[in-house]
């Protein structure tokens, strides 16, 4: 796992360091020669190259100077501007500005960067810090436009400027980095979309700061590999993991072929799908490989509280059971769901419908005997916390972290960045998956491939953490070999692959 801090961690941190006693001198010339290493990388050496160093008036500007001076001192001409020269706060950052007269360089008002930007070969922006939150305003919005209209790359210091550090928002302007050189960790704000987006590559460097121990996370392919179960030579079908699914409806009868199919492809061994007798035979052609456990239904075509007997009986027999996707809102439906949910102890992923079935009622889940996983978007997260929809994308770790105290539930919140909160407090984010699975039915393949892993015995939270991992590699596969076109049903033809591409440490698309 690769740590992750919030903007008030990365200050707490820093303040650590320093009184171990590490000045905050020795700190900001380390991040300025990281800095300035960057943008003599971009700028294709020193020789004839011209640099443009735009910096705010607190310690993210402090390192811009030391950058500015460093590249100077190597060779390149240097022109350095300050939003506001006269404000430079902390006796660092004042230092540093200072010494820039050692160099003959002079930092100037940045009220027009345009003949500057239009001449150099790399650009430095050391504006604004993590702590930044709201729109730029006046002459920083500007420089950040001037900034982002210039044909240099840019390498931007911690954090892109404009960039919330503590959600990734970007409500005004935000400066496009081409590598965002970051100290210590990454930070929130530029793992988080869409401020990822505005960093370009991310470089971690270790200026001396004390060693992270933060309660997030980004998963590495090491973590996932270590999650997944290999089966042994004497492994039969039920040893290898048994899977019931709930799902599906006479009008929905897509997502039981997905996730019984989904969890197939993860490796469990034997997978029942329970469907409504209207469904079964649709069902039935497009996965042969399940056993079929026709229930009945309501006059909708939906499964019947009549069905709750045999659902529990089924339950018992199995190592985990998914539930929701394609069952309706049906009322009568919803209430079979809760009550079989919550009669049984034997470990469950729930998803769409099965979700719908807790709208205001997610503390209804902290009464389960066994372990829950539950994959909410930012709808069903609004349903359950009875909030409005917007706030999931606000401060998406605050989100599931809020879920996962009120559920006691695994909450992993998918979309864009998709983020694994357990009840406890801290959170997993993940990068992997891409554009190719903003389509229908690739939840369901989601709620397969962790029902799958659940089925064969791995840790409910790992069973989150490596499924969406895995299902957001075979996302990326999937539109790689089909753009826009790529279905959840390919989705799910590319696991295995993306399975091998993680146990084998393969190069990941």
């Amino acid at each position: 796992m690769k740590p992750v801090l919030t903007p008030l961690e990365a200050s707490e941190l820093d303040r650590e360091t320093q009184a171990r006693g590490v000045p905050d001198s020795q700190l900001m010339e380390r991040a300025g020669r990281a800095v300035a290493d960057a943008a003599t990388e971009l700028a294709g050496g020193v020789y004839g190259r011209r640099a443009v160093v735009v910096c705010g008036t607190g310690n993210n500007g402090g390192d811009g100077f030391v950058a500015a001076r460093l590249l100077s001192r190597a060779g390149m001409r240097v022109d350095v501007f300050c939003t506001d020269p006269a404000g430079i706060g902390g006796s660092a950052s004042k230092l540093n500005a200072d010494r820039l007269a050692e160099q003959a360089l002079d930092v100037r008002m940045a009220t027009s960067l345009g003949r500057s930007l239009a001449r150099a070969d790399v650009v430095v922006d050391a504006i604004f810090g993590t702590g930044f939150h709201g729109a730029a305003e006046d002459r920083w919005a500007e420089s950040i436009v001037e900034l982002n209209a210039a044909q240099a790359p840019i390498v931007a210091v911690d954090i892109p400027s404009g960039v919330d550090g503590a959600t990734g928002a970007v409500p005004g302007e935000g400066v496009r980095a081409t590598i965002t050189v970051t100290f210590g960790a990454a930070k929130l704000g530029i793992v988080l979309l869409p401020g990822a987006e505005h960093a370009g590559t991310i470089r971690v460097v270790d200026i001396g700061l004390l060693e992270p121990a933060p309660a997030m996370g980004l998963t590495e392919p090491h973590d996932v590999a270590a999650s997944l179960p290999v089966r042994g030579a004497q492994a039969h079908k039920r040893r290898s993991g048994t899977l019931l699914v709930v799902a599906g409806s006479r009008s929905m009868t897509g997502a039981p072929v997905l996730i019984a199919r989904a969890a197939g492809r993860i490796g469990a061994g034997l997978v029942t799908v329970a469907t409504p007798r209207d469904a079964a035979s649709v069902v039935g052609v497009g996965t042969i490989e399940a056993v079929f456990l026709p229930l009945e239904q309501t006059d909708r075509g939906t499964v019947s509280w009549e069905a709750i007997d045999d659902l529990l009986e089924a339950s018992d027999n199995a190592d985990a059971v998914a539930i929701g996707p394609g069952m309706s809102r049906h009322v009568e439906t919803a209430e079979l769901i809760r009550a079989l949910v919550g009669r049984i102890s034997t470990p469950v992923v729930l998803d769409a419908d099965g979700l719908n079935a807790y709208e205001g009622r997610a503390g209804e889940l902290r009464e389960r005997a066994g372990p829950t996983v539950i994959t909410p978007h930012d709808g069903e997260f609004a349903r359950l916390m009875g909030v409005p929809v917007d706030e999931a994308g606000a401060d998406r770790v605050a989100a599931a972290r809020a879920l996962g105290s009120a559920s006691g539930a695994i909450t992993l919140l998918k979309g864009p960045r998709t983020v694994i909160a357990p009840r406890d407090g801290s959170a997993r984010i993940n990068t992997t998956g891409s554009a190719a699975l903003a389509t229908a039915g690739t939840g369901d393949v989601l709620t397969g491939v962790i029902g799958g892993l659940l089925a064969r015995g791995v840790d409910p939270l790992e069973a989150a953490i490596a499924g969406a991992f895995v299902h957001g590699v075979a996302g990326r596969m999937a539109g790689a070999a089909w753009g826009d076109g790529a279905l959840a049903s390919d989705v799910v033809d590319q696991l295995p692959a993306a399975i091998r591409s993680v146990t084998q440490a393969e190069h990941l698309p």
